[in-house]
């Protein structure tokens, strides 16, 4: 991972659910800081796995120190800097439209509208636009030397490809621009049309919906260049020679296909692909029988015909998990992905990640 990871400032750590990102997102950023580096680890995983991990009691939107001493006598040095957080896609949007605001009665009018209170929190894709916009925000301000982001599963990942795109369009879009500044026929027509529609809903709700929408747009006029330029912004970081995208993924038949699909997109997108990680791999060096003769003489025969069983069926899925390899290593076009074994058990603490640490760095160790 040293050599996959060096020079680079933004690691994107994607995959389906239920692979590790987490963890692997975790382990890479304290490994990275043990070499000296200053790294935040992002995530957006509403799990509280990684704050635990870390010895957090929770993760908010602006980055954390992790306590080195956190790290003391479980096996690594921690020469560098660790900071986490958990991203806070709502409040990331208020923070936003506060720094892109022309003006305090700007910004209020904007984060005060019950058009922008609800379109802020359901709009589709605002978490992932929101997670990268957060990543430039970091980066712009020179605090941390590799920001590491843990992503959600691979197709909502996708998002993260195709945000800044999205918003550009509807900010550029002829609708929007119709409800920023009506002309001619379409001023008519909007007048026409929504005024019965509107002045119903007020009598029945006592909420004058058309009023907060003409605030709404108008307040939104304010902030199109800043978006779209913090869109561009946004894209150009995640095209960027410093930064590179991890595939996490298992051996198991849906994550290896998410794996293979999600490469393509990057290929599609013109995105840097900086390798696969494979978690919980079955590996076995032995004879294909397991020697039942000699497990019957020191065991028995009964117990020795179970070990000689769970023998078979772990060999059963090591040459699974091999061929799945063998399989990624030619979709994908990474010859020597980086391979972390299954482990005796799930992954909650220092130790664990010290663990995962070691299988993702070991071959770099001199």
């Amino acid at each position: 991972m040293r050599r996959r990871l060096a020079g680079k400032r933004v690691v994107i750590c994607a995959g389906s659910g239920g692979v590790g990102k987490t963890t692997t997102s975790a382990a890479l950023a304290m490994g990275l800081a043990a070499d000296g580096r200053r790294v935040a680890v992002v995530t957006i995983d509403p799990a509280r796995r990684l704050a635990n991990s870390l010895g957090l009691a929770e993760l908010d939107n602006e980055p954390r120190r992790v306590d080195p001493h956190r790290f003391t006598g479980h096996g690594i040095a921690m020469s560098g800097e660790l900071w986490a957080m958990q991203l806070d896609a709502k409040r990331t949007l208020d923070d936003l439209v506060g720094r892109l605001a022309p003006d305090a009665a700007a910004r209020e009018d904007v984060l005060s509208n019950r058009i922008y209170q609800q379109l802020s929190g359901a709009v589709a894709g605002s978490q992932e636009f929101t997670a990268v916009a957060k990543l430039y925000e970091l980066d712009r301000s020179g605090r941390f030397d590799v920001l590491v982001l843990d992503t959600p599963p691979s197709r909502n990942a996708l998002d993260f490809l195709d945000a800044p795109d999205r918003l550009t369009g509807f900010l550029d879009g002829s609708a929007l621009k119709v409800f920023l500044a009506p002309t001619g026929l379409a001023a008519k027509v909007a007048a026409a049309g929504t005024s019965v529609v509107f002045s119903v809903l007020r009598k029945l709700t006592g909420v004058d919906l058309l009023d907060d929408l003409s605030v709404f747009f108008r307040a939104l006029g304010g902030l199109v260049d800043g978006f779209k330029e913090r869109a561009e912004g946004v894209k150009t970081l995640l095209g960027d020679p410093a930064t590179t995208f991890l595939i996490v993924t298992s051996p198991e038949r849906e994550p290896v296909e998410e794996a293979i699909f999600f490469r393509g997109k990057l290929a599609d997108h013109g995105m840097p692909f900086g390798g696969l990680v494979m978690n919980r791999v079955h590996t076995i060096d032995g004879p294909a029988d397991g020697n039942p003769e000699a497990l019957a003489a020191a065991l028995g025969p009964k117990l020795a015909a179970k070990v000689t069983r769970a023998y078979g069926e772990e060999r059963t899925l090591a040459e699974r998990d091999a061929a799945a390899i063998a399989r990624l290593r030619e979709e994908t076009g990474d010859e020597d992905p980086v391979v972390v074994p299954q482990l005796a058990g799930d992954v909650h603490d220092i130790d664990g990640l010290v663990l995962v640490h070691a299988h993702l760095f070991a071959a770099d160790d001199p």
